[in-house]
């Protein structure tokens, strides 16, 4: 592959294989229960034969299709466990991995943007990549004063790719029900092609995580690289090493997996009063638990404005939600337009699809894990029309929110932790707390 396969006709070409494929493999898999084989075997080689294919495509095409597939590989705690093994093997792949440009574009790209001189800024570049995400790749190189640094460098047609991939995959939806039944793939998708303008701009990347940076700088618990240069369709930072969170889920031991828990529960819910933005991207592979215990965090090119009078309306939300008086629950949700106007709601039903769902906020720690996740999935996903959840509305200012405190909750559900996540909102959430909050960042 010379270059980001960006042509319409070849990436839909790509794009169609995918529900293709699947009707073939689950065509093929009922002929072979025909002839005895048992109906489980059959359904285990479908579903890991369509996680390999998933992979293959989503991860040659980058762009839109791979940034999906890494959202989608945070819910797989909430997948059925017969269902989640294959699953969970392919797809973590793409939090980290992707097949890399070839060096001769690499280096194309950063000739137009830091001169033809490039190297002069380098003492190495090694052009194999470190990591490859949605839109771009990271090369480690050393810095011209000896820094060891991370070049991240944007594929050449992202954005064009990024939006073709947008508009095909609106088209998917029955097969991103395979890895998870009633997601609703396109508010999801609408609300990433929002952000397709930033995320292409190093620039405000940049800038992002510098704000970040300043807001943790010192911190005990946090590490953010510096950015050290950027220009144009790349951006240089310091390197970071360290664990990857992804690998913590798959190996680590209980306390390695609570502590990483804590502090990455910690970062997402302290973000917005810290720097006024909230960290959009929670996926695994942008975590790393360094040698000294601090949780370093990478990637800032979805973030989220938080301004400081509409951390308090969600912090409030969050509060009341947690508590008994089901009327000011709904009262608050009407308020929010979670529940539009001529919607009517029971009760009764309101009430016990929000009591499992605010628990972590209400005990003293909770038990994250995958069978909790399962049956919230389970809650959320049933398509029946007495199901609370077909009556709620998600108003566009929440929709980033919801995005990572769902994948946020599927991390710390894969990291099978026991954290105090109240003590956490508490401390980090104003207006979650009933009483003064301290000084908010971002207005």
């Amino acid at each position: 592959m010379s270059d980001l396969p960006r042509r319409a006709v070849t990436r839909s070409a790509k794009l169609a294989s995918l529900p293709i494929g699947f009707a073939g493999r689950t065509a093929l898999g009922v002929g072979k229960r025909t002839f005895g084989r048992p109906a489980e075997t059959v359904a285990m080689e479908i579903q890991t034969r369509t996680a390999e294919q998933l992979f293959k495509v989503l991860g040659e095409l980058k762009g839109g299709a791979m940034k999906l597939g890494q959202m989608l590989s945070i819910f797989e705690a909430a997948l059925p466990p017969e269902i989640a093994g294959p699953y969970r093997a392919t797809l973590t792949r793409l939090q980290e991995a992707a097949p890399p440009l070839p060096a001769s574009t690499v280096h194309k790209v950063l000739e137009e943007f830091l001169g033809e001189d490039w190297r002069d800024y380098f003492e190495s570049f090694d052009d194999r990549p470190a990591a490859a995400a949605s839109i771009g790749q990271v090369h480690r190189a050393v810095w011209h004063d000896g820094r060891a640094v991370a070049v991240k460098v944007q594929y050449p047609g992202a954005g064009k790719a990024l939006i073709s991939d947008f508009n095909q995959l609106a088209r998917l939806g029955r097969l991103f029900g395979v890895l998870m039944p009633g997601l609703d793939v396109k508010s999801m998708l609408a609300e990433l092609k929002e952000r397709v303008v930033e995320e292409l701009d190093y620039t405000i990347e940049a800038e992002s995580q510098t704000r970040f940076r300043e807001a943790y700088l010192d911190d005990p618990d946090f590490a953010i690289p510096e950015v050290v240069a950027q220009s144009g369709n790349i951006l240089i930072t310091e390197w970071m090493d360290g664990t990857a969170l992804s690998k913590i889920i798959s190996e680590g031991d209980q306390e390695t997996r609570d502590h990483a828990a804590l502090l990455y529960c910690r970062f997402l819910l302290s973000g917005p009063k810290r720097s006024g933005m909230l960290h959009g991207d929670p996926h695994p592979g942008n975590f790393r638990l360094l040698e000294d215990g601090r949780l370093g965090v990478l990637d800032f090119g979805a973030v989220d404005r938080i301004p400081g009078g509409f951390q308090r309306r969600l912090g409030l939300l969050l509060r009341i939600g947690t508590m008994a008086d089901i009327d000011e629950v709904e009262e608050a949700l009407r308020r929010e337009d979670f529940i539009r106007e001529g919607v009517e709601i029971d009760a009764e039903s309101l009430q016990a699809f929000l009591a499992p769902i605010t628990e972590p906020f209400v005990t003293e720690t909770f038990k994250f894990n995958r069978e909790w996740l399962r049956d919230m999935a389970a809650q959320v996903t049933d398509l029946r029309p007495s199901n609370v959840v077909r009556q709620l509305n998600l108003p566009p200012e929440y929709v980033i929110i919801h995005r990572v405190l769902s994948a946020g909750t599927g991390v710390l559900c894969q990291l099978e932790c026991e954290i105090p996540a109240r003590a956490e909102s508490l401390k980090w959430v104003p207006g979650f707390a009933d009483d003064a909050d301290g000084e908010l960042v971002g207005g």
